[in-house]
């Protein structure tokens, strides 16, 4: 992979974990800070054990954080972001084929390896980007307090227990059933499983394996509604109006909680925005982003 390096991150509870960032679509500048962090040393473990990271872009930087639907439910959008900034694209460990470390097993525990990362990466007023369990991490990482976070978007995130809007039991759900409420036009984006090639169809069950150790079987945590409060950096929470998978109501109890927080639904959108309405979801997102920082 051109312009590739390894950085380590260290977390207490987990220890060394080594992420490979690779280049994609390099601004301006982006060689010569690879180089400084080239310089900071390879960590250890072997390719085959390493984390991976892609980034993309120059300028003002984003951390994108998928879902459970996989790195690739955010690459078109992390391209249409790169036009405005520098992107950063972790794919969390367990998804897309990659290994997970054993004792990394918790989206807290992913929030820190992420928040070190930033620090690895030498990145300040980072806006930080999460659809579904990657709105989770992202929700975990402002409670963290990292100095380095300019602003958080959580778009459709899990994580929530709301009683009265219970969410559907994911693992007990088909591929169609998954598609039928996470799209406001499922036809769209229905996937025959059965036709898919075989690594595809390990990659879906790794990605399932991985959502199943970092989330429990609920993929909520009955304890952070309550810690939300605690958030201290500018939030902004955007939901897809036809999102049956992770309620709206879901989104609505973040924003209350989050002093702050702004609440933003778009129409004719369900759980990942950045599919079915990308551009109405990069507005919302450079909006926001354009409102903190250095300055404000």
């Amino acid at each position: 992979m051109a312009g590739a390096t390894v950085v380590t991150v260290t977390v207490d509870g987990v220890g060394a974990v080594p992420v490979t960032v690779s280049e994609r679509g390099a601004g301006p500048g982006t060689a010569s800070e690879r180089e400084t962090v080239s310089e900071r040393g390879a960590g250890p473990g072997t390719a085959s054990e390493r984390g991976t990271v892609t980034e993309r872009g120059a300028g003002r930087p984003f951390l994108l954080l998928h879902g459970g639907a996989g790195p690739q439910s955010v690459e078109g959008f992390a391209e249409l972001l790169a036009e405005r900034g520098r992107v950063i694209v972790p794919t969390h460990p367990g998804f897309g084929g990659t290994p997970r470390p054993e004792r990394l097993d918790s989206m807290r525990l992913l929030a820190r390896v992420y928040a070190g990362l930033l620090g690895e990466l030498g990145l300040t007023s980072v806006t930080v980007v999460g659809n579904s369990i990657g709105g989770w991490i992202a929700a975990e990482m402002a409670l963290a307090g990292s100095p380095r976070i300019s602003g958080v978007v959580l778009i459709d995130a899990a994580g929530l227990v709301v009683p009265d809007y219970p969410a559907p039991d994911f693992f007990s759900l088909s591929m169609a059933q998954v598609a039928e409420l996470s799209y406001y036009r499922p036809e769209a984006f229905r996937i025959d499983v059965d036709h898919l090639p075989e690594p595809a169809k390990a990659a879906m069950a790794g990605n399932r394996a991985a959502l199943a150790h970092y989330g429990g079987p609920a993929m909520a945590d009955p304890g952070l509604l309550d810690r939300l409060p605690g958030i201290t950096v500018p939030v902004l929470v955007v939901w897809g109006e036809a999102d049956r998978m992770i309620p709206v109501e879901h989104g609505r109890a973040y924003a209350k909680a989050i002093p702050g927080a702004t609440f933003e639904v778009i129409k004719e959108a369900g759980h990942l925005p950045q599919l079915e309405t990308p551009e109405q979801l990069l507005a919302a997102v450079r909006d926001f982003a354009e409102t903190t920082g250095p300055g404000h």
